[in-house]
């Protein structure tokens, strides 16, 4: 039996932070991978290799307008979709490999196989045959999870969102099921370079979780890049052929019906938990309706010892909320065992931003205007628009908004909605404003540098107050 302090399972954003928390203050830490590689899907098959491949993207776009900067290029502009790929990949290893060295200047010991609860503070390791036991007092479930498929078709032509991070060629045609942050960064992605989207929702607009006018305004940005959008609809059928996949796409309202073919499909309707074979059947540990491990506000679940961080305990399944979760998981063990005196504040979801790297980007946090209506508040909305300010004209960047709701009573912040160049930076500020509680008053009397994007987060608050000076 190999003796530990702290055991967790998973090496993402969640378990490697917790990992190195956790040695930090001076816990004998094994952490499980089941993987080639240290890191998870946020690392090797999600948050960066999707970044790189859209900055390629992004700056195949501005290369196209090069015109318009006084820039001119002779000869054709190519995508080599390959080198693409390969750009991104180099990005993955050099971080896999950064965070292997982590444990290690850490002290942390890593275990390759599959991990499985086998008894009160025990886990055993199974890789390809090769067994070990571990012990532990503590041990840390950050299993994450994975993609939801909603067909049993099995081909090459269907596309898993690991699949669509390594094309060996472009699609002619791509049809993406589900308009979350998955489904519109590859939209942008394909579109982009050349590939004709379609995107079909079940909800009556794309990024339903998002505040209405982002929806709206993002349903217009990549119609105008012919991206088709069929909202209000399903796919109730995808019937396969040598080399294509045709779907039959109905409204659920009127029932009418379009039938089209795609060289590829892309499904990305949501994150399923890894719970399963974990041993949770033998311990007190309870799951939700969807296989999500419960827990409390310091990542206990019902089993004492047992703890659950990231994707695998719950929405908003984000790399972020992963982290902040693995720091609060850490130091409430260490405080249970008198080795920090304070004891960390619980997550606040509602401070939990969203960041969507579409082409142009998304950034929220808070209340969307209509969640804040149906909760009763009395609010004023401000926006302030980017073909408004000098920065974004100036860099050809004039798409796009930031959108504010506050309490009409107190000033405090209750939402803020981003759509532009570089909001998923901007958003901080807001994020920082409203962990220190600060009012629209505090906002307004703060010195943003000019010219910048950032002055859109000051004129919104001054759009609240009807007394905007810019517009």
């Amino acid at each position: 039996m190999n003796k530990y302090e702290v055991v967790i399972i998973g090496s993402g954003p969640g378990g490697y932070i917790a990992a190195i928390r956790a040695a930090q203050l001076g816990y004998k830490v094994a952490i499980v991978e089941r993987e080639d590689n240290l890191g998870g899907v946020c690392l090797n098959w999600g948050c960066i290799p999707t970044k790189a491949l859209l900055k390629s993207a992004q700056l195949y776009k501005k290369i196209l307008s090069a015109s318009s900067f006084g820039i001119k290029i002779t000869g054709d502009v190519e995508v080599d979709i390959q080198s693409i790929v390969a750009h991104s990949r180099d990005a993955v290893a050099k971080l896999s490999c950064g965070v292997s060295m982590l444990m290690k200047k850490n002290g942390v010991k890593v275990y390759e196989g599959c991990a499985r609860i086998a008894g009160k503070g025990e886990v055993h390791v199974d890789n390809d045959g090769v067994k070990s036991a571990l012990s532990a007092k503590h041990i840390i479930l950050a299993t994450g999870g994975r993609p939801r498929i909603a067909t049993n078709l099995d081909t090459k032509l269907l596309w898993s969102s690991k699949d669509a991070m390594l094309p060996e060629t472009l699609p002619k045609s791509l049809l993406i099921i589900g308009s979350g942050a998955i489904g519109i960064e590859f939209a942008s992605f394909y579109s982009t370079l050349g590939s004709k989207v379609t995107i079909v929702e079940m909800q009556d607009r794309i990024l339903p979780l998002e505040d209405r006018d982002i929806s709206l305004s993002m349903h217009e940005i990549l119609k105008n890049q012919g991206v088709d959008i069929f909202t209000a609809c399903s796919v109730m059928d995808l019937v396969q052929s040598a080399s294509s996949i045709t779907a039959q796409i109905v409204n659920s309202g009127t029932k009418d019906t379009v039938t089209s073919s795609f060289e590829r499909v892309i499904c990305a309707i949501g994150i399923l938990p890894n719970s399963g074979n974990l041993g949770l059947e033998d311990t007190k540990v309870q799951l939700d309706k969807g296989g999500f491990i419960i827990t409390d506000g310091m990542c206990q679940t019902s089993e004492p010892g047992i703890y659950a961080i990231g994707d695998v305990a719950g929405p908003p399944c984000l790399a972020h909320k992963a982290s902040h979760e693995a720091v609060i998981c850490v130091e409430g063990i260490a405080k249970k065992d008198g080795r920090i005196s304070t004891a960390p504040s619980t997550l606040h979801k509602n401070n939990i931003p969203s960041c969507i790297y579409s082409i142009p980007q998304i950034a929220s946090v808070g209340l969307t205007e209509d969640a804040a209506k149906a909760q009763g508040l009395e609010i004023k909305v401000g926006i302030s628009r980017a073909s408004c300010n000098g920065k974004a004209i100036a860099s050809g960047e004039s798409e796009g908004f930031v959108k504010v709701i506050l309490c009409s009573k107190t000033g405090e912040l209750l939402g803020a909605h981003m759509l532009g160049s570089e909001v998923t930076e901007m958003i901080n500020g807001y994020i920082v404003g409203r962990q220190l509680e600060a009012t629209d008053l505090d906002i307004a009397h703060t010195i943003f540098p000019h010219p910048t994007l950032s002055e859109m987060m000051h004129s919104a608050i001054l759009s609240a107050w009807k007394e905007p000076l810019d517009s």
